[in-house]
């Protein structure tokens, strides 16, 4: 069996690992909260659009969706799966370069069928 090691923290070292950990609860509800505005802001320019509002038209309320869409991803990736913490830039530089490529290339076709 392996030996488990017990490490005592000290009391400057455990005010620290608190405030840590507060202020990363803070910035996970912040985050959290913001995504919900968001997907109802969202829902509400749909009803609005399909409703028949003053203002609303497909032309506002698609981009609009769009640009929440790819802010939300943006965001859980960087807070819900962890990637601002230290350690992550690997996995980063691999999901970046796919989100690139996974752009460039249909648009690529894209731009080759229609010229």
């Amino acid at each position: 069996m392996a030996e488990v090691q017990m490490y005592k923290r000290t009391p400057v070292e455990q005010d620290l690992h608190i405030r840590r950990a507060k202020e990363t609860m803070r910035g996970q509800v912040l985050m959290f909260s913001l995504m919900i505005f968001m997907t109802l802001a969202s829902f509400t320019f749909v009803v609005a659009y399909q409703q028949g509002v003053e203002g609303f038209s497909q032309y506002l309320v698609i981009p609009v969706l769009f640009l929440f869409a790819a802010v939300q991803v943006g965001l859980q990736l960087y807070y819900f799966m962890h990637m601002k913490d230290k350690g992550h830039g690997v996995p980063q530089m691999f999901m970046f370069t796919g989100a690139v490529f996974g752009f460039l290339i249909p648009l690529t076709f894209v731009t080759i069928v229609w010229w």
